[in-house]
């Protein structure tokens, strides 16, 4: 059901990415090859050290080091599948295919084509049930065509035409390499015979040296024999090619230096918060080690056990986290364990009326926003346990479809009340009784609301009807308060002069005093009168941003600004003739409240789920803070809806 994080290191610490690696991982037998050249040693001597080095950077790779992911590679956000649309898998699909890696997003793809495999089959099969439940013969059934799935196939024979081309594009890459490499081995053969300088030909050596370590990987069956033959080279070059002491002890020291650094770096990221960041950068630590060369003979076996000791702290410290991740898949097992058990008691509950269906939906919608706040469960349980869930859940639903089948008599009456309402409305759309026809036209509004629903075919025009006829009654009322006033254009340029003087307006220590400057603003605002009806939402927003500015530095608390606030708002209604605007503000902050009541009521059931489980204290004082926010919101829009109904 869920998704595999793409670019997380599996349970066993293995990169998805393995295709991709290199035989330069720390596990692989690559030697140390920048080789000391020591005038009193033999190039057998010479080799011997340089073999025991590489064999304790080997086996310390091979035990603790894994191959890493590309850490380049853009991240892929983890979903689970099951629970998305066969829309949604298709369109991830292709948003995958577009924006990520063909080599990044092999198990994304296999996740995606089963999740939509699944969803169709389960579509077919519920198809077929009910063209056999029909009295039709099981053989004359034909699944339609599936345009999704078409899409979807379209985007497999891309993915895997791109994957195609990669896989060419590497095989190549590595046969270039491998000749590059044949060549450098070539390059230095011909030294052994050239007649250079010693410090020329020694140049030279380091020059193929670092040429052979900035090539890429080859293929896979040369890497042995390609090494075997590039050491044995090396023998053959130091065999004829003797330099002195002062030259040795120089790429010793540079060698120990080297080392030493990355001593220090591999036990700094003992200090990294992000263990699988550190993890991958001791890998490269493990890479450059190899690369570098051996050290002074005293000190070598004393900064190998440095270097080792912080790579066992290190990879003890990978173990344990995903350990760690092992106990949380676990917990997130028992969780949705608990939420099943609730599913299923209420798949079993009979009930008798809309109410308690909506009532239990909301149980069920509930704990299914909960299970999607879970997490992952172990991969062995992950699909079984989701499935438990999704059944019982399947059968509340389908019962609750059942009920209402047979429930329609409710909806037609309530499309015949509705409907004697619009005709209501269309009969007095055209007075010019203004007072008494928008107090007809609330009422009717109210009762529209507590109507309740009608069949789905006939709500949008049902809906379109009465809105229509309101609209039109409040449209002519308002072209008539339009052009009632000459002396609009007045107004217009008076509320600009009492704008600048609420600009320039400098504010006392006397925070009464200051309150009472700014009401006498707001009573000069509102006897002024009405300005033109497109200027009239630009002056009022202009006239309240600079009071509320003032506002904002009175001593007032954060509740008491609020409220003040909104008495400035709503004071510019005063002498509108708005009472519609009033309606609205009231209707607004009336579904704030039940949205706001309802919130708490699941905050409320969410810790009643979880109050008993010590692995879920951290959710449950999250639920506590937002139901404490929601009251302070409640009361402040009770408080609202008080200055409205005494507005009225």
């Amino acid at each position: 059901m869920e998704a595999q994080d793409l670019n997380k290191p599996s349970e066993e610490g293995a990169g998805l990415n393995s295709e991709n690696q290199t035989e330069n991982t720390p596990a692989s037998n690559t030697p140390e090859n920048e080789v000391p050249t020591p005038a009193e040693e033999t190039p057998a001597e010479e080799t011997k050290e340089v073999k025991e080095e590489e064999e304790k950077t080997e086996a310390a790779s091979t035990e603790e080091v894994v191959e890493e992911t590309n850490d380049e590679s853009p991240q892929l956000e983890a979903v689970d599948h099951i629970m998305l649309s066969k829309e949604e898998l298709v369109q991830r699909l292709g948003s995958v295919l577009k924006n990520f890696p063909v080599e990044n997003i092999k198990d994304e793809v296999e996740a995606i084509k089963s999740a939509f495999y699944k969803k169709h089959s389960a579509e077919v099969e519920d198809l077929k049930r009910k063209f056999i439940e029909s009295g039709e013969k099981v053989e004359n059934f034909a699944a339609p065509v599936d345009t999704l799935e078409i899409d979807l196939k379209a985007f497999l024979k891309q993915f895997k035409e791109r994957r195609a081309e990669f896989n060419k594009r590497l095989e190549e890459e590595k046969s270039a390499n491998l000749e590059a490499k044949l060549q450098v081995i070539e390059g230095i053969k011909e030294l052994i015979n050239g007649q250079e300088s010693l410090n020329e030909t020694f140049t030279h050596f380091r020059e193929f040296q670092d040429k052979w370590r900035n090539i890429g990987s080859i293929p896979q069956n040369r890497v042995h024999d390609l090494w075997e033959t590039y050491n044995h080279t090396i023998e053959n070059f130091y065999s004829y090619i003797k330099i002195n002491k002062e030259l040795r002890d120089l790429d010793l020291k540079k060698n120990l230096e080297a080392k030493t650094n990355l001593c220090e770096k591999a036990e700094q990221l003992l200090l990294e918060p992000t263990i699988v960041k550190a993890f991958k950068t001791l890998q490269k630590f493990h890479e450059q080690w190899r690369e570098i060369g051996p050290v002074p003979h005293e000190v070598k076996e004393e900064l190998w056990q440095r270097f080792k000791e912080a790579t066992s702290k290190i990879n003890k410290r990978h173990q344990e986290y995903f350990e760690g991740l092992k106990d949380q898949l676990q917990k997130n097992l028992e969780a949705k364990t608990e939420l099943c058990e609730k599913a299923e008691i209420l798949s079993e509950v009979e009930l008798h009326s809309p109410k308690e269906w909506e009532a239990k939906s909301k149980e069920l919608i509930e704990l299914q926003t909960i299970w999607k706040t879970i997490g992952f469960a172990p991969k062995k349980d992950n699909n079984r346990i989701y499935e438990r869930f999704r059944t019982a859940c399947d059968k509340f639903f389908n019962n609750k479809r059942q009920f209402f089948k047979s429930y329609k008599s409710e909806q037609s009456e309530n499309l015949q009340l509705k409907t004697d309402l619009c005709v209501q409305a269309e009969s007095m759309r055209e007075s010019t009784d203004w007072k008494r026809t928008t107090d007809e036209y609330i009422k009717i509004q109210k009762k529209w609301k507590e109507i309740g629903p009608v069949p789905r075919k006939q709500s949008d025009a049902i809906w379109k009807r009465f809105r229509t006829a309101c609209d039109a009654f409040f449209e002519h009322k308002n072209k008539f308060f339009s052009k009632k006033d000459e002396s609009q254009d007045e107004n217009l340029k008076l509320k600009e002069a009492l704008i600048e003087e609420v600009k320039v307006f400098e504010a006392s220590d006397n925070a009464e005093e200051n309150f009472k400057n700014l009401q006498d603003f707001q009573h000069r605002w509102n006897e002024i009168g009405h300005v033109p009806i497109k200027e009239k939402e630009r002056v009022n927003q202009e006239f309240r941003a600079h009071i509320n500015k003032y506002f904002d530095n009175l001593n007032l608390n954060e509740f008491e600004k609020n409220v003040e606030k909104f008495r400035n708002k709503i004071e510019s209604y005063k002498t509108e003739h708005a009472n519609d605007r009033l309606i609205q503000e009231r209707n607004k902050i009336i579904n704030k409240l039940k949205q706001l009541e309802n919130d708490i009521t699941v905050w409320e059931n969410n810790i009643g789920f979880f109050a008993k489980s010590k692995k879920s204290e951290a959710l449950v004082r999250d639920f506590h803070h937002k139901i404490e926010t929601g009251r302070r919101n409640i009361k402040l829009l009770n408080k609202k809806l008080d200055m409205l109904e005494g507005k009225k």
